[in-house]
């Protein structure tokens, strides 16, 4: 379910003293119901996504990100001149230095996305490249009933006029196919490791 800007700006997350200057693109509230600890779970799932490359049953989603990467290739948007550490300066460098001192996050391996730190209660990431600068930011809140969730919110800097013209063009393509087919594979693979877990 997509929820408001204010699901995430509401809360007192850590992000906002680091990405402050950063738009909220999205908020999802992810089908991940767990309890109270259960974060380091979620985000070792989705690091293994992400290492692992869009998989399963999902074509759309596999398809449209193929075709986001091999356009990236052929234009040269994802190169390593543009992307953090070139282009733009990592938010490393703008952590508090309880968090600089504290875990990073999983080693998200060949992929975009670096990990930023890690808490009891958020997970960020972020990756650069000639089009923005982004945070995929994980949060575990309370459900309304009792147990908790997983919530995760895009936070982009577009890279000048040709970044905001990107994000604006891909819009209908991330909330059409690229986000439902995410929550349905991160949903499945959830309940695919509770059960495991409960056997165990």
């Amino acid at each position: 379910m997509r929820l408001s800007a204010s699901a995430h700006t509401a809360r007192p997350w850590r992000i906002h003293e680091i990405a402050g200057d950063f738009r909220v693109e999205d908020v999802w509230a992810l089908p991940t119901p767990g309890g109270p600890d259960d974060l380091a779970v979620l985000v070792r799932q989705i690091a293994d996504g992400i290492r692992g490359g869009v998989k399963g049953e999902d074509f759309v989603s596999r398809v449209l990100f193929a075709v986001r990467w091999k356009l990236g290739a052929l234009l040269g948007w994802d190169k390593a001149e543009n992307g953090v550490g070139t282009r733009v300066a990592s938010l490393r460098e703008r952590l508090p230095a309880d968090l600089r001192g504290g875990p990073p996050g999983p080693d998200l391996g060949s992929s975009p996305f670096t990990s930023l730190y890690q808490r009891d209660d958020e997970w960020a990431a972020e990756m650069g490249n000639k089009t923005v600068h982004a945070v995929m930011h994980i949060g575990w809140v309370p459900d309304g009933a009792g147990g908790y969730r997983g919530q995760m919110a895009v936070l982009v800097k577009p890279n000048g006029l040709f970044g905001a013209v990107y994000m604006a063009a891909i819009k209908s393509f991330r909330y059409i196919g690229v986000y439902p087919a995410l929550m349905r594979s991160i949903g499945r693979e959830w309940r695919e490791n509770a059960a495991v877990r409960s056997v165990r």
